[in-house]
């Protein structure tokens, strides 16, 4: 069969990238309006909000390595269904739990069953995506996680604008239900199944060693990417650019599902590399263009220039990892892929904001394009040690 016949977009293919996409619109209508819940409703101060965000993450970077086992061991459908499950139920509880300490520890319980999901949904997309197209098709996959950075907040947004937070969460829990549903009509007969390995741990359990030196780029480019994604609010109001920043995430996403085809294609018969190099100036030239932006039409090009340096790297060194390792072990690399993602995130936020506050938010944007560029060099010097899709299939 060649690869024009291979198809991507099956049946099961829709239910998990719809699922997906259910998942992150609840965790980025979260991140967006929990800091304003906690302000706006109970009172809390701005550092006492950014603990959600914190609590959150911590827990997703301490369950993820683990994620791979358990996989290995309970199968990723079981685990995905019953991550689901919890998830949906910590998604309706936001409509009780108002102090902050019992807040803080629902959003600890809530990054558990997000690490779990999102591991278990990536390795599922990664088996179901024929080999020939995997560039392609886990590309088209997280577009769904793409569609949520725009949706997510936008309707978060909208919701807590014209009615009430209790709406949102009834909203949330409604859409995390849907994803659950279609989840339980994924059939998995025909991939790997589980293994009798018992439930033990070694290093190797954890952390994906072929997967490794790509997971380091990944979390360095979610450092320079926490830019973003944690201040670019708080620097657009710093420039009087609200207006535009609802639509900086619209061109942003617009400009990864645009390229994502393109991006995909090139990925599948030229190689990682004809995607990554280019990538990484596109995100650089962005990050410089935020550093210097005064008005909303600089803002937006940035917007376009990120999104199609982030989606093209983020979507191909995810690829990358799990083409680095054998096929049975790719829930292993996805969860080493995530892992130093979310590391790189939680790193970048904190050690970004020391920066914004001591040297401002042109330091920052500045810093982080400095950074690709090193990033860069340490992606052309480890290339070759990763393992290309040919010697996967050899192994």
């Amino acid at each position: 069969m060649t690869v024009a016949h291979e198809k991507i977009w099956t049946k099961r293919f829709i239910s998990l990238f719809i699922m997906n996409l259910t998942v992150f619109f609840v965790f980025y209508g979260l991140v967006t309006t929990l800091p304003l819940y906690a302000l706006d409703v109970l009172g809390q101060t701005d550092k006492e909000a950014g603990l959600l965000l914190t609590a959150f993450l911590v827990s997703a970077i301490v369950v993820r390595p683990f994620s791979g086992k358990l996989l290995d061991v309970f199968g990723k459908r079981k685990l995905l269904l019953i991550g689901l499950a919890f998830y949906f139920v910590c998604s309706v509880l936001y409509l009780w739990i108002k102090p902050l300490p019992f807040l803080l520890a629902l959003r600890f319980f809530h990054g558990i069953w997000f690490s779990i999901i999102t591991t278990a949904a990536g390795s599922l997309a990664a088996d179901i995506v024929p080999t020939s197209r995997k560039g392609a098709g886990l590309g088209y996959y997280t577009m769904s996680t793409n569609l949520a950075v725009v949706i997510g907040p936008f309707i978060g947004l909208l919701v807590i604008q014209y009615s009430n937070f209790n709406m949102l969460f009834v909203i949330l829990s409604s859409v995390v239900l849907v994803g659950g549903l279609l989840a339980l009509t994924i059939n998995t007969d025909d991939l790997q199944q589980p293994t009798n390995a018992k439930l033990s741990f070694r290093l190797g359990d954890l952390f994906e060693r072929p997967s490794m030196p790509v997971a380091l780029i990944a979390s360095l480019v979610a450092f320079s990417y926490a830019s973003v994604l944690s201040f670019l609010s708080v620097y657009a109001q710093h420039k009087g650019l609200m207006a535009a920043a609802s639509w900086f995430y619209a061109v942003f996403a617009a400009a990864m599902l645009l390229t994502r085809p393109y991006v995909g294609r090139l990925y599948d018969q030229k190689g990682a590399v004809y995607v990554i190099v280019p990538a990484f100036f596109f995100f650089g030239i962005g990050l410089v263009m935020l550093a210097y932006v005064e008005g909303a039409v600089l803002f937006l090009i940035a917007g376009a220039f990120v999104g199609i340096g982030y989606g093209s790297l983020n979507t191909s060194l995810q690829a990358l990892a799990i083409q680095a390792t054998k096929p049975e072990r790719s829930s292993y690399a996805t969860a080493t892929y995530f892992t130093m993602f979310d590391v790189g995130i939680a790193l970048g936020s904190y050690v970004l904001g020391i920066i914004a506050l001591k040297l401002g938010y042109m330091a920052v944007y500045l810093g982080s394009a400095a950074l690709m560029v090193g990033v860069l060099a340490l992606y052309l010097v480890i290339k070759r040690r990763v393992k290309q899709p040919s010697q996967i299939e050899t192994l």
